[in-house]
C-alpha cells in the first residue's frame, strides 16, 4: 500500500484519487496527529456489506453450514448451457 504525507497528497490530490479509484489500491496518508487510509467508494461499500453480513447471525450460521458441505459433490458449471 502506498504511503504519503498530507503535504505530498495536496500536491497530487487528483492523481492520487484517480489511482485509488482506477486500481482499487488504498493509500495511507500520514500526519502528525495520526494516519488515514484513502480507499475507493466501491471498496468502502464492499467492506460495509461484509461487516453487515458477518454481523447477521442467521447469515453466519448458513455460511458455517455451507463450509461443511462436501464440494466434490457439486455439479460443475456448464458455460455452454442455455438458460
Amino acid at each position: 500500500m502506498p504511503v504519503t504525507n498530507a503535504t505530498a497528497l495536496r500536491k497530487n490530490l487528483f492523481g492520487t484519487i484517480e489511482n485509488v479509484v482506477a486500481y482499487n489500491e488504498p493509500v495511507t496518508v500520514t500526519s502528525k496527529s495520526g494516519n488515514v487510509v484513502m480507499i475507493s467508494e466501491s471498496d468502502y461499500n464492499a467492506l460495509m456489506e461484509t461487516v453487515y453480513l458477518m454481523s447477521n447471525p442467521a447469515f453466519m450460521e448458513g455460511y458455517k453450514e455451507a463450509k461443511k458441505q462436501d464440494r466434490s459433490t457439486y455439479e460443475k458449471l456448464n458455460l455452454d448451457e442455455e438458460w
